[in-house]
């Protein structure tokens, strides 16, 4: 049996999206009124395979909750795009407009829509290196 993810070829590899659900993003107390666990299961849907979605411990920007970073498609990467940090992202309309970026490919491959600029952050190069690490 062959996994079609080994014979995927590197250039092809998707984006990979991080959502913090550490000692504060994912937390009800930090930040009330947001289904926390909802928010994983409806990126997942929204993206409709497109990209990976996984859960990480603390990502060190407490300040941030709830926190997602998009990493950018083997292509992507290739094109100059680099992760992006998201925080803040506590509703739905972040979601949704995180994975129709991703879906028009990521960065690197497609402009995000502006009002993620809103929600976008600069970590320290401490931090941003245990993610891709």
């Amino acid at each position: 049996m062959i996994n079609k993810k080994a014979a995927r070829p590197a250039s092809a590899a998707p984006c990979r999206i991080t959502v913090c659900r550490g000692c504060c993003c994912g937390d009800p107390a930090k930040v009330p009124g947001v289904d926390h666990a909802g928010q994983i299961r409806r990126l997942r849907d929204a993206l409709d395979g497109a990209a990976q979605v996984r859960a990480s411990e603390c990502l060190d920007v407490c300040d941030q909750a709830n926190v997602v970073v998009v990493q950018p498609s083997a292509a992507g990467r290739a094109a100059g795009g680099r992760p992006v940090w998201l925080g803040l992202v506590n509703d739905d309309e972040a979601l949704a407009d995180i994975a129709a970026w991703v879906r028009a490919g990521g960065p690197g491959l497609a402009e995000p829509p502006g009002v993620l600029d809103l929600y976008g952050f600069t970590v320290s190069r401490r931090v941003g290196k245990a993610l891709e690490g």
